[in-house]
């Protein structure tokens, strides 16, 4: 499978400075004009927020025109990066985010925290530790120079077990039986930031033709992007800057078990992709599938099983906040160590 993407430049390479700017910029935006960011709150549907829907959609369509439908076949020849995505998402991910919640929350923090939030708090990482990511992990492909065929399969297989696997993992985890799942989110979401961005990258690769006119094309865009992700991370930032500004302390104890947990995730599936033989060009977005999370979905069930005002829904909430400069930091990681895979 040919690698077609094109190597980081200078703006990529302070993307983490970018990024960091815009969450200061987004917390102070919150701060200084909440009619702005109730306006842009007002737009969702299905728990999707539209102008951060557009944004990722920008985001993920040059991963699309990387996409080549020829070489879907090959996935099968290399079936390893797969497998592990799959093993790592539906038979450790969710218990080992359950493990790590339950020992912060109900013996760690105990003594900090009332027993009825810690009870929210493990629920709402219980459902971030079930709902693996769909949309971004095209980002953070790309900027590992990740193989975009075999990473839309990846994702593929992944939300098609997800429709499933998704709602009995945390029904047994959660002890509650009746889990229903927001299908208008997991429908709107996979047309959103997969099913539109793959048709507009096939046509695009189409009216383009060669590979080297695809190549330049994706390079040019490749800026925007970016661009597309800090005002993502802004936005997300100014949405949560009023929860940041007013219960800091709450936020960094629910960030400590997120961080072990997407730390530990990433190193067992990339260890794995290593130890196995997996080219890099997999084995990077094989570990950020897992890593990440499908957000939309876990702030959904939160919302409608525990209340839009409750710690599962603020756990959540502040998965969101972690994962973008978690996964620049592996994203980092990853390209530092590419040479070292075999097949790089």
């Amino acid at each position: 499978m040919a690698d077609t993407a094109a190597p980081m430049g200078p703006f990529e390479r302070l993307l983490t400075l970018w990024v960091a700017l815009a969450m200061v910029a987004g917390i102070a935006i919150g701060a200084v004009a909440p009619g702005l960011v109730g306006a842009i709150t007002a737009a969702e549907i299905a728990s999707i927020n539209l102008v951060v829907a557009v944004l990722i959609w920008a985001m993920v369509y040059p991963m699309m025109v990387s996409v080549d439908f020829r070489a879907v076949a090959g996935v099968a020849r290399q079936p390893k990066g797969l497998l592990i995505t799959l093993a790592v998402n539906w038979l450790i991910k969710p218990f080992t985010m359950a493990l790590l919640a339950v020992l912060f929350f109900e013996h760690i923090f105990a003594p900090w925290i009332a027993p009825a939030d810690a009870a929210q708090y493990v629920a709402g990482l219980i459902l971030l530790g079930a709902a693996p990511c769909t949309a971004m992990v095209f980002v953070w492909s790309q900027l590992t120079r990740g193989d975009a065929t075999y990473t839309l399969v990846q994702v593929s297989v992944n939300d098609l077990i997800m429709v499933v696997a998704f709602a009995p993992i945390v029904a047994l985890l959660l002890g509650v039986t009746q889990i229903v799942v927001p299908w208008d989110t997991l429908v709107l979401a996979t047309v959103l930031y997969v099913v539109l961005p793959l048709i507009a990258g096939l046509l695009t690769r189409r009216l383009l033709g060669s590979a080297e006119a695809i190549g330049a094309f994706t390079a040019r865009i490749k800026p925007l992007s970016m661009a597309g992700l800090i005002a993502t991370v802004a936005i997300l930032f100014g949405l949560q800057g009023g929860t940041i500004l007013a219960r800091p302390g709450v936020i960094l104890l629910i960030a400590v078990p997120i961080l072990i947990q997407s730390y530990a995730i990433f190193a067992l599936a990339y260890g794995a992709a290593f130890a196995l033989r997996v080219p890099h060009r997999i084995a990077a977005p094989c570990a950020m599938i897992g890593t990440s999370n499908f957000f939309e979905l876990a702030v959904a069930v939160a919302i409608s099983l525990f209340g839009l005002n409750s710690g599962a829904a603020l756990a959540t909430v502040v998965g969101v906040l972690v994962e973008v400069p978690v996964m620049l930091s592996l994203v980092a990681f990853a390209n530092r160590t590419r040479t070292r895979f075999a097949g790089h």
